[in-house]
């Protein structure tokens, strides 16, 4: 039985989708006016693999997920390079498939913008002022909190708390300092669409509830995003679309941790951000995936350079098993298949527990760590090579990867091996230096190698290169 962990009730839960076979989920995307950071890669790969987890187990999923393509900030970036704001935001969108592809992320079943769905907005505010739920302001279309009850029970504050916390609100229109704008009067030289309330364009919280309701209906079984958007991004999702629809909005929420700099969150406004691509200049996509995984989706991650480099290393040791199992000869015994066995149990019963990618990855470690000892003792021979145990865990390795999006690669996908002659010339010279005795010639070609990136390893009867990343 697969378990999750609900934000909203604060407990571990069984999962039982609406309906038994198809899983609907809403996950708030980027908004588009700047390159994707670290921060992006999280919450992207986290939720890339709670939907690639239920494709494993046999759902159909439709997954959404948006792009907010009209914003203050976008507007801002469109002003500031003297650009139309749609010619900023598309710019983005092609720039975040780049780093997406990049870092293994399958496409979600839908990726609405909210410009597309400008007149399903005008009459989902529309409606929400029918039932007494908003009001119009001078042009303005607010969202009246203190109507909705239940108001605070995803983020479990109470209205009370909230309005006395709350700062004097210089805004006039609002009759109520924690009332929220579902339409946003059009500025001067801004873009904007007509509505029955003029010309304007809509808030931010607004555009989640309509395109979740448009693709996947009124009630949904998971929506996710960063931590951050708990309150008041998503307390005000519950609020809109629960006050229109009268029905539960979410069955379970989740909710990503924090990249954290220096013990702060990492974030654009405090410019203690790193983008993907700024990572990508040194570590590839897999290694940045890998890294990510290490650490339960809902801890934070305090991002470190280190890190980078020991997940890169463990990366290398996995494949090098792999290059390991492929070139050694050896008999194997009938129990190395029920270890195999064991370790896709183990692996789903990890990912069963809340998605827990670190202990998922350990039972792969925990399995390559009993092979190695067993090919470190195991009786050499000049039989072929027991290729059943090697399809098989190849096989099982495929399935995690399918899940994990790491460990994808065949060892000369991920070391680059090819057949190189100045290579294969070296070592012949260098293994001719060594029957020679002629050390310092050997030991020397081994160094003219490692200074190429290319790392040796003699065998009983070949040696045999990589080329590390």
């Amino acid at each position: 039985m697969l378990k999750v962990f609900n934000t909203q009730t604060r407990k571990i839960e069984d999962f039982v989708p609406l309906n038994d076979n198809i899983v609907t989920m809403y996950v708030c995307g980027v908004t588009v006016y700047d390159y994707c950071h670290v921060g992006h890669a999280r919450s992207a790969i986290c939720f890339d693999v709670i939907y690639r987890y239920l494709l494993y187990r046999g759902y159909e999923v439709k997954f959404v997920k948006n792009f907010t393509d009209i914003d203050d900030k976008i507007i801002n970036k469109a002003n500031e390079e003297h650009k139309p704001f749609d010619a900023i935001s598309e710019k983005y969108i092609k720039e975040f498939y780049t780093d997406m592809n990049a870092i293994g992320i399958k496409k979600p079943s839908f990726e609405p913008k909210a410009t597309m769905h400008i007149n399903d907005i005008i009459v989902f505010i529309s409606k929400l002022i029918e039932k007494g739920f908003a009001y119009e302001s001078d042009g303005d279309v607010y969202y009246s909190v203190s109507k909705f009850e239940s108001y605070g029970k995803l983020s479990h504050k109470k209205i009370e708390d909230l309005k006395s916390g709350a700062r004097v609100d210089i805004n006039e229109k609002k009759k109520d300092p924690l009332d929220f704008a579902l339409w946003k009067k059009s500025k001067p030289n801004e873009p904007s669409w007509d509505s029955p309330w003029g010309k304007g364009r809509p808030g931010w919280h607004i555009e989640c509830s309509v395109m979740s309701m448009y693709y996947l209906g009124e009630t949904i079984d998971i929506h996710g995003g960063g931590e951050d958007l708990v309150f008041p991004h998503h307390e005000n999702e519950i609020a809109q679309s629960e006050a229109l629809s009268g029905k539960q909005f979410v069955r379970y929420w989740i909710h990503n941790g924090f990249i954290k700099i220096n013990n702060e969150k990492m974030s654009k406004s405090l410019g203690n951000f790193f983008t993907i691509r700024d990572v990508l200049k040194e570590f590839n996509g897999e290694t940045l995936r890998y890294y990510m995984l290490l650490t339960h989706y809902r801890n934070p991650i305090e991002f470190l350079y280190d890190g980078l480099l020991a997940a890169k290393e463990t990366l290398n040791r996995y494949y090098s098993f792999l290059m390991r199992l492929d070139n050694t000869q050896f008999q194997y015994e009938n129990d190395k298949l029920d270890s195999l066995e064991t370790l896709i149990s183990n692996f789903e019963r990890a990912m069963n527990n809340d998605f827990n990618t670190p202990q998922a990855i350990a039972e792969v470690f925990n399995c390559i760590k009993e092979f190695n000892l067993y090919l470190d003792n195991c009786q050499k021979s000049n039989k072929t090579p027991a290729l059943e145990l090697k399809e098989k865990f190849l096989n099982f390795m495929s399935k995690v990867a399918c899940v994990l999006g790491v460990f994808d690669k065949s060892y000369k996908e991920w070391f680059n091996v090819e057949q190189n002659q100045w290579i294969d010339e070296k070592i012949e010279q260098r293994n001719k230096a060594k029957k020679e005795k002629n050390y310092a010639l050997a030991d020397s070609i081994r160094n003219e190698l490692s200074n190429a990136g290319i790392v040796l390893e003699d065998r009983k009867d070949k040696t045999i290169w990589k080329k590390v990343k």
